[in-house]
Formats: C-alpha cells, structure tokens, sequence
C-alpha cells in the first residue's frame, strides 16, 4: 500500500498521525570528488608516482568522505585545458594540476568553472578559485650540494635541469651554493634536457656530465636513469621525488623527495568545512614534512653525516636560509649582500646562475 494513496483517503488528523509516526528518510552527504591531473604515467618512479602516493594517503585520510580519481599522461598543451574542462564538468570540484606547465590551461578553464575549486604546483598566477602550492626543493637541494661538495674527488658537480624555469634554476644554483659552503672549490656542470621525462636523454646527458668528469651527478627530471648511470661508472648521484635506491645501491648517496599527502589531506578539509579560499601561494618545506631526504648511503663517512645533519637542523630551526648572502651571480656581480637573504621578486624569477657554475642559462 503507498503511503501517498492512503493519507488521500484518511481523515485530516488521522493523515497527520501517520506522517508524524513515519520514517523519515535520511541521506548520507555526497562525497566530496577530487582529482588530480598527472604529466606522466604514474608508475613513473618520481614525480607522479609520488603525487599518487599523495592521493593514496588522502583516501586512506578521508574514507567515505571523498572519492578520488586522476589522469596520467596529460601533456602541458591545448589537451590539459580539455582534461580540466571535462573533469569541472563531471563534478569534480577539488582539482590538483601537478605540473608548471598547466598554468595558463588552468586559468582559462577556471573562468568557466567559479565554484570549482583548483590547485597548482609550482606555478605563480592565482585566482579567486586558484591556489598555488610548491614544496621550498631548494633546501633539499642545499643539502645534497653538502653532501656532494664533501664526497666530490674531481671537484666537479653534474646537474640535468628539465626545463629553465625559476624553480628548477634555484635548484642548481641552491646545490652549487650548499657544495661550496663545505668546498669552496666546487664546480657544477650543468646540461638542460627540455622534458621532466625521457629516460633516454637523461642517461645521455649523465654520461656526459661524467665523462666531463662531474663524480656527483643531481637532476631534475623523473626517471632513474642517471641513478643507473653512476652505478655502472662508479660515481655518486642523487635521486629526486622520489627513493630511486634500488636502481644504484652503491651510488645514490641520497636524494630530494616529497611527500604531498598532508598537504592533500589539509586542503580537502578545507573544502569539506568551507574554509579553503583562492589566491594563496603555500610553500612547505622539510619543517612541514613536504621535503624528506631519502636515506643516507651507510659508505657516506660520519663525519660528513654530521655536517649534513647539521645543516639540515638549522634549516628546519630557520637559522639556515640557502639563499642568504654573500652571493654571487656567475659573472662575479654581487647578487645578494653579506647579512642579507635574497628578495623575493628575484626568488621568484630566478633566471641566472650563482658563481661556480660553468656557462649560461638557455633561452
């Protein structure tokens, strides 16, 4: 018998009494639906399969209350406007841009989407529905130039840079300023590949930089390969996004990675309790457990495990800024003074190197 039929025909109060006696249907909450847009696959061994832990660690976070998906393989063009269009669309209204290159695609499509909200990494351009957030990479990057600056025979640093943009410039120049702090004698070689992703020209490019004789290799792009390249020449590399130990136990010394979940788990709150806003730039470092050094090499000497500890406490304490003066820039101008820490708007814009590093930044 439906309900509806039968307080039809039934007396005014006798249809009340019915109604007040049945039950009420209850809903639970939708679940909040995030996502994230990768560049690479995600089972990259760096940069996206770190991301991905990051969107793991949320679910596990934040149970029922979301649901969760992503796209890999989504390139820096006209395709990730398309990819962030269709994900507003489908009611997705958390959505995580993790790569520089979707900034302007992010811009466009957030115009059309004002109740979506949008995150992006590394890039500098907010919006009412745009917050930016980046992990601080130059500490970790300080920390493996002390590291290669004390383990270094030929004196001569390698670096393999993705693209010239100020975040991966401030890496170089933080690794060549962290070296020469312990050797003042350091010298980085650096070779610009133009991809966060191609395993074959980052091996090029690090048995290049060995066979100009850089014995400590550190890049900026996501495969393992130039791991795999110091393990069979018997020379030292860092890994960075992720642990890449596995590919070269004798030589990864250690490396810069990230960890995002808490930064997911923070912002997805937010959302959930309606306190997240736009127009923020979040920048965590190794103090917020954003940047973790990967382990050690136990064939690092412990004096040299001292030094790097050290300097890695005084960072976290905020006593050790990599960017604190005197600095200069690779023509001998002074770039930051004695006493001083650099300015922000050159931060941002890094687009130079730091004295010790050979030739000039690409066009």
């Amino acid at each position: 018998m439906h309900l509806n039929k039968t307080l039809k025909s039934l007396p005014l109060c006798v249809a009340a009494g019915l109604m007040a006696m049945s039950p009420v249907a209850t809903f639970a909450a939708e679940p909040l639906k995030v996502a994230f847009v990768y560049l690479g696959p995600r089972g990259d061994g760096g940069w996206t399969q770190q991301h991905d832990m990051g969107r793991l660690g949320l679910e596990k976070a934040m149970g029922d209350k979301i649901k969760t998906t992503f796209v890999e393989n989504v390139p820096e063009t006209a395709d990730s406007e398309r990819v962030f269009r269709q994900l507003a669309s489908d009611g997705y209204t958390l959505i995580f841009a993790t790569s520089f290159g979707y900034m302007e695609p992010l811009q466009k499509v957030s115009k059309l989407f004002p109740n979506v909200k949008f995150e992006h990494v590394n890039g500098f351009k907010t919006a009412a529905n745009i917050s930016v957030y980046e992990p601080r990479f130059e500490e970790g990057f300080y920390l493996i130039g002390v590291l290669a600056g004390q383990m270094t025979k030929s004196n001569t640093l390698g670096f393999i840079g993705s693209f010239p943009i100020p975040s991966v410039v401030r890496n170089v120049d933080s690794m060549t300023l962290g070296a020469q702090s312990v050797n003042p004698k350091v010298k980085t070689k650096a070779i610009w590949v133009n991809t966060w992703y191609d395993p074959g020209k980052e091996r090029q490019a690090a048995d290049t930089l060995i066979a100009q004789g850089a014995d400590n290799v550190a890049q900026n792009t996501d495969s393992p390969a130039s791991i795999q390249a110091a393990q069979e020449k018997g020379t030292y590399a860092f890994s960075i996004d992720a642990d890449m130990s596995s590919f070269g136990k004798k030589a990864q010394l250690s490396g810069t990675t990230e960890d995002w979940s808490g930064y997911y788990i923070a912002e997805t709150k937010k959302v959930l309790d309606g306190t997240w806003t736009g127009n923020r730039h979040t920048r965590w470092g190794i103090k917020e457990g954003m940047v973790v050094m990967a382990p050690l090499n136990p064939d690092i000497p412990p004096a040299a495990v001292k030094v790097f500890e050290d300097k890695k406490a005084a960072i976290v304490a905020g006593t050790l800024n990599p960017f604190a003066g005197p600095i200069k820039d690779n023509t001998g101008k002074e770039l930051v003074a004695a006493g001083a820490t650099m300015a922000q708007a050159t931060f941002d814009s890094l687009n130079l190197y730091v004295e010790g590093i050979d030739g000039s930044i690409p066009k």
